[in-house]
């Protein structure tokens, strides 16, 4: 299975089927290391950061917790 590397400049060019299929990778979890799903959790993040209308679907892969700092 391929994992995906990009740059900020080639995230905003990202289509929702680009995202659509690293989700569908996520969740199909079939790699052959771990570090290959970590490297396209990381990818699914950083698109999180910059384009989060294309992850909203996907936000269940990302596990985001909410802390209190007080």
């Amino acid at each position: 299975m391929a994992v995906l590397t990009k740059t900020p400049q080639e995230i905003e060019h990202m289509s929702a089927s680009d995202v659509a299929d690293l989700a569908t990778r996520l969740e199909q979890d079939d790699y052959t290391s771990p570090f290959e799903a970590l490297k396209d959790w990381h990818l699914l993040r950083a698109i999180a950061f910059q384009r989060q209308d294309l992850v909203e679907p996907y936000l269940h892969l990302l596990d985001f917790e909410t802390y209190d700092e007080s």
